[in-house]
């Protein structure tokens, strides 16, 4: 019997860098335990190139990224998720779809690196870059099939106040 594959879904107001980034590295830690995406309140359309240029230089091409709403993933053949992760304030006070299957919910307020002056932004984005491979990599090394709904939801909470 195959290990349960958890659809993990990273929120951004623009969805164009930080949970961009998330969705990459989740993707590449997650050891197939879990498949990650993105989307945005108010989508950008566009995917920050420092994002994509950070990816990379991490070993995470992430060529089909793209910025999307969180609208795609109420859709009837929307993949089920188990958890929905906020890594921005605004996203994380926006009123949210009604999620099918009641998923996990957690924010991981992380800064945004889009917001500093040009000449910083590189610096910036590997900072953001940082803060999420931390929590990233804690919350992979839990052990969701062993553990209660609840603590479980504590501890993916628990993971965003982590600097």
């Amino acid at each position: 019997m195959s290990e349960h594959v958890f659809n993990v879904l990273f929120l951004c107001t623009g969805n164009s860098a930080r949970s961009i980034m998330a969705e990459g590295l989740l993707n590449k830690l997650g050891s197939g335990r879990f498949h990650a995406f993105s989307a945005g309140s108010h989508p950008t359309g566009k995917v920050n190139p420092f994002a994509l240029e950070r990816l990379e230089l991490e070993g995470i091409p992430l060529k089909d990224a793209r910025s999307k709403s969180w609208d795609e993933f109420v859709q009837p053949d929307a993949p089920v998720l188990d958890f929905i992760i906020t890594v921005c304030d605004n996203a994380a006070g926006e009123v949210c779809p009604t999620w099918p299957g009641q998923p996990i919910t957690a924010h991981w307020g992380v800064f945004d690196p889009a917001s500093v002056e040009d000449n910083e932004k590189r610096l910036a984005f590997a900072k953001a870059f940082a803060v999420l491979e931390r929590r990233i990599k804690l919350f992979t090394s839990l052990r969701p099939e062993s553990l209660e709904r609840m603590v479980l939801e504590r501890q993916v909470s628990d993971i965003g106040r982590v600097k």
